[in-house]
């Protein structure tokens, strides 16, 4: 240990340089927690892991241990990550699947590590291997939640009959993860064509769309700022109003516009749900200094709402994805059988719920936090499951309900727009433990969270043997995502270059050249969606400021 430091845990971590294995501690210092490994070739590497040491100690008193994938996939060969699959020693089972359905896209933006040009092929699994895919997921015997991405997913002329395959399937929540921009193209050329791709989607059978949206000005969104507008405005027209804003976080970059995005969302509600951050996943050999540049780690980005959003949402209002385990806990009680939990790692995400009051440009948020007390409640149902294990559970669920809307509500700071509503909400949530009464939730708050995706400088073994986000690959496996995406090298492009066609094969088969669908802007264009009323009314607020 060096001097002023106070060591947190050890763990395992990666070389960034030549892929070893090593021994790494968890360090507290200077009010900040570092991961410091030694590699016998490269030397000591130390990065940062949590810019607030108190905030990463909050999230600890979450940690559950896990109780495994629930289907084992692969044997355990060799040291965790080179054992993925998901092995007999992972601690989670699966609670959002990506299926990468292609890894073309119709932008080639400088900083993006994954399209075909760049990779040198195309990888597009065919309807057979997704069926596949998805049958050996379900083997796990738990909610199936997907997310369809790439690449550009819209990009695949058969999307409609891939999501219809996932609901045949028995999917219960498919989300598309998309740039967006085939739908402002096409809205540009026709606004009914437009519509009815989405409503196609929709009927298809997506929940949810996941929406790259770095920012509100377009310095900071370069991808889709002059797009999203007509994007937002093909949403509204056929119907689909659970969208999802997913901005990267990157420090120098956009970081001084997290409350914007949080007041873009909220300006947006009747189509808007949630605003995922991601702090910024640094990929590639980056020196130290310039790393620091860029890092931001969810206690940064959390005080940087707060600051943002004049203390309306502070950091004392957040609680680790783990948190959520004593409701399952028990619905698992009331239920007598095995519930879908979220086990991943404290340090993995965060989230909370704000209720929004708007008048105009003005925008007011009141945190769940506010309302109810969250930790008393957990921790009593927490309690709760434990102490009782056999009779009277419809009797002893409606007593924990008495209990929650007498001694954890705290009613005077409930706004009265909800205040007769919100009972109901969480009576059903708690009775009927389904798809519709979370969505009745869902569409009365706009959920805040942040999901910071690991590279190989803070790259943590015990944060990947607990991931719950993983990535269907077409022989089976299931991969963690930070080593699907951090080990690419061994994981995704290794494994994807096993059932991809070369460039010149699939021009061949298509008959079109791989540029044939990128997306260029020129001024002209530009000035054209910029002058849009369209435009001015999504933007004109932020522009002003």
């Amino acid at each position: 240990m060096k001097e002023g430091e106070k060591l947190i845990r050890y763990t395992q971590s990666i070389c960034p340089y030549c892929y070893a294995l090593l021994s790494a501690v968890l360090v507290e210092r200077g009010n900040k927690v570092y991961i410091r490994k030694v590699c016998p070739e490269h030397g000591e590497i130390e990065e940062l892991y949590s810019g607030d040491v108190e905030f990463f100690k909050r999230l600890e008193r979450w940690y559950v241990e896990g109780r495994g994938p629930r289907h084992v996939y692969t044997y355990l060969s060799a040291p965790c990550p080179y054992s993925c699959g998901l092995c007999p020693v992972h601690k989670s089972h699966t609670a959002l699947a990506n299926i990468v359905l292609t890894n073309r896209c119709d932008l080639d933006c400088y900083y993006c590590f994954f399209y075909a040009e760049k990779v040198g092929f195309v990888y597009e699994p065919t309807l057979e291997q997704i069926e596949f895919m998805v049958k050996n997921l379900l083997r796990q015997g738990v909610t199936a939640a997907i997310q369809l991405t790439g690449g550009e997913p819209l990009i695949r002329e058969d999307i409609v009959d891939i999501i219809k395959l996932l609901k045949s399937l028995g999917v219960k929540h498919i989300q598309l993860n998309t740039n967006g921009i085939k739908l402002a193209r096409l809205y540009l050329e026709s606004p009914e064509k437009a519509v009815e791709l989405a409503r196609n989607i929709k009927a298809a059978g997506v929940n949810t769309i996941y929406l790259s949206f770095d920012g509100v000005t377009p310095k900071t969104n370069p991808k889709n700022h002059w797009e999203v507008p007509y994007i937002l405005e093909v949403f509204r027209k056929s119907g689909i109003t659970s969208v999802v804003l997913v901005p990267v976080v990157i420090k120098g970059v956009n970081d001084g516009e997290l409350g914007d995005i949080i007041k873009f969302a909220a300006l947006n509600m009747d189509v808007i749900r949630a605003v995922n951050f991601q702090p910024v996943s640094l990929t590639g050999m980056i020196r130290k200094a310039e790393r620091e540049e860029m890092r931001v780690t969810i206690a940064d980005a959390v005080k940087i709402v707060e600051e943002l959003t004049n203390g309306s949402i502070s950091r004392d209002d957040w609680f680790t994805v783990p948190s959520t385990i004593p409701i399952s806990e028990f619905a698992e009680f009331l239920e007598g059988r095995f519930k879908f939990e979220l086990s991943n790692h404290p340090q993995c995400g965060v989230g909370t719920y704000v209720y929004v009051e708007s008048v105009g440009d003005d925008v007011t948020y009141i945190p769940i936090t506010r309302m109810i007390d969250i930790t008393g409640f957990l921790e009593y149902l927490h309690d709760k499951a434990h102490e009782f294990r056999s009779g009277g559970k419809l009797l002893i669920g409606s007593k924990v309900l008495l209990n929650l809307m007498a001694k954890f509500i705290k009613w005077s700071d409930v706004p009265l727009d909800i205040k007769t509503s919100l009972p109901k909400m969480l009576y059903d949530i708690f009775t009927k433990r389904d798809y519709h009464a979370l969505g009745v939730w869902h569409y009365k708050f706009l959920f805040i969270g942040m999901m910071h995706f690991m590279d190989l400088y803070n790259y943590d073994v015990q944060r990947v043997m607990r991931c719950n986000i993983h990535y269907l690959m077409p022989d089976g496996r299931l991969i963690p995502f930070c080593t699907f995406n951090v080990l690419n090298e061994v994981y995704r492009d290794y494994e994807q270059r096993k059932y991809m066609l070369n460039i010149d094969e699939w021009v061949r088969r298509s008959g079109k050249e791989l540029s044939a669908g990128k997306y260029r802007r020129n001024l002209e264009l530009i000035s054209r969606l910029e002058s849009s009323d369209l435009y001015l009314r999504t933007y004109g607020k932020f522009l002003r400021k």
